[in-house]
């Protein structure tokens, strides 16, 4: 049996042009570079799985000249998990690597991953390293959480604020690797994984690898990637708003019911629901149907079942399912509370009518007697 690569490993980054979404990153360093005004000191910081590393490794090479099967590239790198190396004595003994020119090439270069988590007297044993160091050595440090980085670190360093990878980004590279592996997907199946990678483009790629082994052939489908992300499907949505619109409390009923045998909680559903109804408003105005990530078969379901439901209803459902959310945790009867909204959502129309043609005093007095 062959050894497996993830995709994250097979097709990390080589060059600046092949990293995605980070344009200012890579321009900035790229003329940097270009231009020998690259400082001795940088902080790569961002969420997880946005090319921190990938983009220290790249401007180690580049700097040096080396390509990617020169084995000096190798013994120019210096990578120390601060995670697990976080003291003073694991500082100290970099620091006295440090001392060494390099035998190979112009640049030492050290990257130091989730650098926020080096104690305070490793960081101070480092401050003066980092703030002279000698001219063959640059440093490369990563962190997910700037904020807990000292100051005096800080302002020894060019910082560099890396972004989340967009949704239609996530799911342009997922197809070119599709491409390359020959594996026919769907572009619904591929936007729900850029979805749940929340903007981490290596997790979108385990993501990737977990679907295609589930899927064990040469296609991923959207029926599979729900299944096995246990999402629930698109349609549950548009069938439970449709009652809604109708008044049809039963079928609601019903459709929440068939969804907990499903084994979603009422909680995952709320948030589902509640997201489906800010979709819809969002496709109320065309200006904003940018902002809802989907495929453009189920933009046009959107987009009909916006132009059935009214603001009014709209912003009323997202009130009450938003409050329910809240509420949900502290709920002894759980499933009681979620029917309650449903409950609720189903008579809004009712209610809107309601207070757009009030009965006439007449009609009151009558219901009276």
């Amino acid at each position: 049996m062959e050894n497996f690569v993830v995709s994250a490993r097979k097709y990390r980054p080589a060059s600046f042009d092949s990293v995605v979404g980070q344009d200012h990153i890579t321009t900035t360093l790229k003329n940097a570079i270009e231009n020998n005004h690259l400082a001795q000191a940088l902080l790569f910081c961002g969420p997880r799985g946005v090319g921190k590393t990938t983009c220290a490794r790249i401007v180690a090479k580049m700097i040096n000249n080396f390509d990617d099967n020169d084995p000096s590239t190798a013994m120019n790198i210096y990578e120390l998990d601060a995670a697990s190396n976080n003291s003073v004595d694991d500082i100290r003994s970099l620091v006295d690597q440090v001392r060494y020119a390099p035998q190979h090439g112009k640049y030492k270069i050290y990257i130091i991953d989730e650098v926020h988590m080096l104690s305070n007297a490793a960081f101070n044993a480092f401050l003066k390293t980092l703030e002279e160091p000698p001219d063959y050595a640059i440093f490369i440090l990563a962190t997910t959480e700037k904020h807990k980085i000292i100051p005096t670190i800080l302002s020894r360093c060019q910082i560099f604020d890396f972004n989340r990878i967009q949704v239609p980004e996530t799911v342009e590279h997922l197809k070119e690797i599709a491409k390359k592996e020959n594996i026919e997907a769907e572009e619904e199946a591929l936007l729900l994984i850029a979805q749940k990678a929340d903007g981490a483009l290596r997790d979108a790629l385990s993501i990737f690898d977990l679907i295609v082994t589930y899927s064990s052939g040469k296609k991923l489908t959207y029926q599979d990637t729900i299944k096995n992300l246990h999402i629930l499907d698109y349609d549950y949505y548009f069938k439970l708003t449709d009652a809604f619109l109708e008044e049809n409390l039963s079928e609601a009923l019903l459709i929440f019911d068939d969804i907990l045998k499903q084994g979603f909680d009422g909680n995952n559903f709320l948030t589902g629901i509640t997201e489906h109804f800010r979709d819809l408003l969002v496709c109320k105005d065309p200006a904003t149907i940018q902002l809802i990530n989907v495929a453009e078969s189920v933009k046009a379901k959107y987009l009909a079942q916006a132009e059935k439901a009214s603001m009014s209803f709209l912003l009323t459902a997202l009130n009450l399912t938003n409050q329910s959310q809240i509420g949900y945790k502290g709920s002894k009867n759980q499933r009681l509370h979620v029917e309650l909204v449903l409950m609720k959502l189903a008579h809004i129309s009712a209610a809107i009518s309601l207070a757009s043609n009030p009965p006439s005093q007449e009609a009151l007095k009558k219901k009276v007697r």
